[in-house]
């Protein structure tokens, strides 16, 4: 299927195949970093808005 995008490309087609490539790579990378958080980090950063701490306690709570 890819081989008849590939054996029809010319001119501006060229950018256009580019810019779905690096879509295609960005949206991969982000989503394996999305899935490798830790659910601890996610309620630190969740509850940042909410908490009244100094940063002792912030950085105690991340070592945790």
């Amino acid at each position: 299927m890819f081989k008849q995008f590939t054996e029809h490309i010319d001119g501006n087609q060229v950018y256009l195949m580019f810019s779905l490539f690096i879509f295609l790579v960005f949206f991969i990378v982000v989503s394996l970093l999305l899935l490798r958080l830790r659910k601890q980090h996610v309620d630190y950063m969740s509850d940042i808005p909410l908490n009244d701490c100094t940063e002792d306690d912030n950085i105690k709570l991340l070592k945790q």
